[in-house]
């Protein structure tokens, strides 16, 4: 059924839920985008799931937009570049607003969006020596459409200190920010996700599920008016002169302007 992630549920009731793009460092296609939406709904709606992890294939939890998508962005017009912004916003919405656990098993590195897929589970373990950033500014982008996730785990106040520099961090000072819980060993980390789900199988699922739609409306807000302000900010960038030169310089692998 899904060609970018993979799904297995045991018997139990865990489903882990893989992106299946090793190759690509798990970096977030259109086709890998509209599966996961795909995949929140399922698993969301499926009575026998009580616990979701989410995790990655190879070395990487996700590196972010994959270089295809962000061609194919910088080719289209202004309502195009909406329309494919709000398809991965409401992916992260759908994943955030899931009425199952989200726990996240970060095996590997984690850049952009990937830190926006880390900030949408409701607690994400990492692995020692993994490396994190939002590193949108470097191309002249902003961390927009993942924003709001970022601002909801990490808080203002951490999140200015990695929000705009696109400086990388480990997983020790991931912890520190708040965007995992803890940093184990890659031998730990199994047994550190299954603590973390093993209190979910003693629980009644319809009271998890209310609970986590009550701390989301306790909790910072996450409107469609939000989400398409974010969805316009990033248009916007994309629009401008940062954008094509950081983007070009990328591809052409060459520094852009603004570094000296």
């Amino acid at each position: 059924m899904f060609e970018t992630i993979d799904i297995q549920i045991d018997a139990r009731g865990v489903a882990t839920l893989t992106l299946n793009r090793a190759d690509k460092h798990n970096a977030m296609s259109a086709q890998m985008i509209a599966e996961l939406t795909d995949a929140a709904e399922q698993l969301g709606g499926d009575d026998a799931v009580r616990v979701v992890i989410l995790t990655g294939a190879g070395r990487s939890f996700c590196a972010g937009g994959d270089l295809r998508w962000m061609q194919d962005q910088m080719a289209a017009d202004a309502k195009t570049r909406f329309v494919e912004a709000k398809k991965l916003a409401m992916m992260l919405k759908a994943l955030n607003e899931m009425p199952k656990p989200l726990i996240g098993r970060v095996q590997g590195q984690a850049f952009g969006g990937g830190v926006g897929m880390a900030s949408v589970c409701d607690v994400a373990i990492g692995v020692e020596g993994a490396k994190f950033g939002l590193t949108e500014t470097k191309l002249g982008l902003i961390p927009a459409t993942i924003g709001p996730y970022v601002l909801a785990r990490l808080g203002e106040a951490m999140a200015r200190r990695v929000f705009m520099s696109a400086r990388i961090f480990k997983a020790d000072e991931a912890v520190t920010l708040g965007l995992l819980a803890k940093a184990v060993t890659a031998d730990e980390l199994d047994a550190a996700v299954e603590a973390e789900v093993a209190p979910y199988l003693s629980v009644a699922p319809g009271a998890v599920a209310e609970a986590k739609r009550f701390t989301r409306w306790l909790g910072m807000p996450i409107t469609e008016e939000v989400i398409d302000q974010t969805i316009q900010g990033l248009v916007d960038r994309w629009e401008g002169e940062e954008a094509q030169e950081g983007i070009g310089a990328f591809f052409d692998k060459r520094k852009p302007v603004w570094i000296t």
